[in-house]
C-alpha cells in the first residue's frame, strides 16, 4: 500500500463517487476504479458498497478510514517538519467548523494567519455540530470548533461564551427588565429554530425548562396532581381519564389483592372480570413491577391521554 493509495480511499470516501475523486486527483475513473479494487485484494476485503448512486463505505471501510487519515496526516506532519528543518515553514491545517464560525470567526483569523505564515494552507470543512465532531474523532481534521454541550467526550478549550438570544415581535411580555425570557415564555409560542445537529445549546435550553406548573397545564390537571403521579401514584391522573397504563384504574384493587395474599395468577383473572381488556403479559408485567416497589409505582414514560 503506498500513501498515494491511501489518497486515493480517502478522496472517495469523502465524496461518494469515483468520477469526482479522479477530477479532484487528476487521474481517470478507470484509475480510481482499479486502483480501489487492488487495495481491497491485498487487504482481502470490500472497502466500498457500489450503487448507481455511487458508493458508501462497508463497516471494513469505516473501521479503516481513521487509521487512513492517520497515516496521511502523519506524511503531512512529516513534510512539514522536514520543511522547517530547511527554514520554511508551509503545510496544510485542516479546520472543521459550524456555520456561525465559518462566517464570523474564519475569514479574520485566516487572514490574519496567512499573513505570518504564508505558506501554510487552511482547508475549512463546514458542517454541523454532528459533522465537526465526526471529523475530529476520525482524523479528517487537525481540530475543530464545537459547542461545549455538542463536544461530548471530545477534549474541548472553551474560547468564547456567546449568549443565548431570542428575537420575539415588538410587545411580547417579558421579565421586568425586558432582557431575559424563561422556557415557561416561549412554551406557547411558535418559533424558527434550526436543526438540533446544527443548535445544540438552544435545544438543550429548550428541553431541560418542562416543569411540573407545564405539564400540568398541557393536561388541564394540577401540578399537585402531577407531583403525586410521578411519586407513585398513577390514580391521581386515572381520574382525569390520563392513563400510563389500561391497568392503572385497578391499581388500588391491585394492591389490595396482593396485600390479602393472592397469588398474581389469581389477581390477574380478578381485574379481568372487573373489565380489564388488555393482553395478559402486560397485566403480569405491572404486577411484577408493583411487587418490585413494594407498591411504589414505577417511574413514568410519557404522558398519553386517552378516551
Amino acid at each position: 500500500m503506498t500513501l498515494l493509495s491511501y489518497q486515493v480511499f480517502k478522496t472517495v470516501a469523502e465524496q461518494g463517487s469515483f468520477r469526482k475523486t479522479a477530477d479532484l486527483l487528476g487521474l481517470t475513473p478507470s484509475a480510481i476504479s482499479h486502483g480501489i479494487s487492488a487495495l481491497e485484494s491485498e487487504l482481502g476485503f470490500s472497502l466500498f458498497n457500489r450503487g448507481k448512486n455511487g458508493v458508501t463505505l462497508t463497516n471494513y471501510g469505516e473501521r479503516l478510514l481513521p487509521f487512513v487519515n492517520a497515516v496521511i496526516n502523519s506524511d503531512e506532519s512529516l513534510q512539514q517538519a522536514i520543511a522547517e528543518f530547511n527554514g520554511l515553514k508551509q503545510g496544510k491545517v485542516k479546520v472543521g467548523c459550524f456555520s456561525s464560525v465559518c462566517t464570523n470567526w474564519m475569514p479574520e483569523l485566516m487572514h490574519g494567519f496567512q499573513k505570518m505564515y504564508p505558506a501554510i494552507t487552511i482547508e475549512v470543512f463546514q458542517g454541523t455540530y454532528d459533522d465537526v465532531a465526526y471529523w475530529i474523532k476520525n482524523g479528517i481534521v487537525d481540530f475543530g470548533f464545537l459547542s461545549v454541550s455538542s463536544a461530548g467526550d471530545i477534549p474541548i478549550e472553551p474560547l468564547y461564551k456567546d449568549p443565548l438570544l431570542c428575537i420575539v415581535p415588538k410587545g411580547t411580555k417579558i421579565s421586568e427588565d425586558g432582557k431575559w425570557v424563561t422556557v415557561e415564555d416561549l412554551r406557547d409560542c411558535q418559533f424558527v429554530t434550526q436543526r438540533e445537529s446544527t443548535d445544540a445549546d438552544i435545544q438543550k435550553f429548550l428541553k431541560e425548562g418542562c416543569s411540573y406548573r407545564e405539564i400540568a397545564k398541557r393536561m388541564g390537571v394540577g401540578r399537585n396532581t402531577i407531583a403525586k403521579y410521578r411519586e407513585g401514584a398513577p390514580k391521581e391522573l386515572s381520574m382525569y381519564g390520563i392513563q400510563q397504563s389500561k391497568l392503572d384504574p385497578y391499581y388500588d384493587f391491585i394492591v389490595q389483592c396482593l396485600n390479602t395474599g393472592w397469588s398474581k395468577s389469581k389477581t390477574v383473572k380478578a381485574v379481568y372480570a372487573k373489565g380489564y381488556t388488555g393482553s395478559i403479559s402486560n397485566a403480569f408485567h405491572y404486577l411484577c413491577k408493583i411487587e418490585e416497589k413494594k407498591n411504589k409505582y414505577f417511574e413514568p414514560q410519557p404522558y398519553v391521554r386517552t378516551m
